[in-house]
């Protein structure tokens, strides 16, 4: 009898779910004829000039995730404005937006992406969109959340750092055995190694230097120089490029925080190797198609002058 009142109860689940799915209310826009369904429908709008917040995600017709803000710090958001033109369909869904609402629908990539599809999808290939707007907000108010949450970033990406710190001082560590390289380490976690000590006053904050150089990851793959012939060797010569010493005011951040910290251990004359930890270096961003995020980067450098 137990066993009875289970299986009616879960039938009566089922049965619900279904007729709730058969109510949802399904729109089409006017532009690109996106046909979009309502999983829940939200009523309040908001007034122009105030921020709609919203969740997305976007995906292949397989589910492979090409875009979510649930792995952004931020959500999205737009501000409210009647007058905005509809230039598509897209437009019409987010435009129409109201708080409460989550929306599902798919298209091609074409129509969700206009002209700036991600080279690896089709115009043609089926994108799926879930978007949900959850919140409300004038400027005051959304100038408030975006600190907090950037504050909690800040607070998340540093204790990142120093994870990342610990887990490539061992790939430092066996890269510096390797190569049989005596190098010094300083409380940030800079690897340097002093080859020619170079002569003058010690170099200061705010002292212009004119360094050559040489970058490399740590798998030895050149990614930039400052001398042409290097370059032409390595397959990296750029046509219109000047090859010459890098100007670079020192301690200003000007540069990574690791060449800000190095240089000032150099003088005029100075050549040197730094081996710098992804947090001195670009962090978690990638630079370009040749870094790629949380690299450890090695630079031979040669300080020609000192201003």
């Amino acid at each position: 009898m137990k066993n009875s009142k289970s299986l009616l109860a879960i039938l009566a689940l089922v049965m619900g779910a279904t007729t709730l799915t058969s109510c949802k209310k399904t729109k089409v826009t006017e532009k690109d004829g996106i046909e979009y369904t309502y999983v829940k429908e939200g009523h309040e709008k908001a007034p122009n000039g105030e921020f709609l917040l919203y969740n997305l995600e976007i995906s292949t017709a397989s589910d492979s995730v090409i875009y979510s803000t649930a792995e952004q710090p931020f959500p999205g958001y737009i501000q409210a404005n009647d007058s905005m033109p509809i230039n598509n369909g897209m437009d019409e869904i987010f435009l129409s937006l109201r708080k409460g609402d989550s929306i599902a629908f798919e298209s091609n990539a074409k129509v969700i992406f206009g002209n700036n599809f991600p080279p690896f999808l089709k115009e043609d290939d089926v994108v799926k969109v879930r978007l949900g707007a959850f919140e409300i907000m004038n400027e005051e108010a959304i100038q408030a959340y975006f600190e907090k949450v950037m504050a909690a970033e800040e607070v998340k990406r540093e204790e990142r750092a120093a994870e990342r710190l610990v887990e490539e001082d061992k790939l430092i560590q066996e890269f510096i055995k390797e190569k049989g390289l005596d190098a010094q380490k300083t409380e940030s976690g800079l690897y340097y190694v002093i080859e020619e000590e170079g002569t003058g006053e010690p170099v200061t904050a705010g002292t212009t230097m004119h360094v050559n150089y040489a970058g490399y990851l740590i798998d030895g793959t050149l990614f930039d120089t400052s001398i042409e012939s290097l370059a032409k060797e390595n397959n990296a010569f750029i046509e219109g490029r000047p090859y010459e010493p890098l100007p670079v005011t020192v301690g200003m951040g000007q540069v990574i925080p690791g060449w800000d910290e190095g240089l000032l251990l150099l003088k005029k004359g100075s050549k040197a190797k730094f081996i710098i930890p992804s947090p001195l270096g670009y962090g978690e961003n990638a630079m370009g198609a040749k870094i790629p995020a949380n690299s450890i980067l090695v630079f031979d450098v040669d300080v020609a002058d000192v201003q």
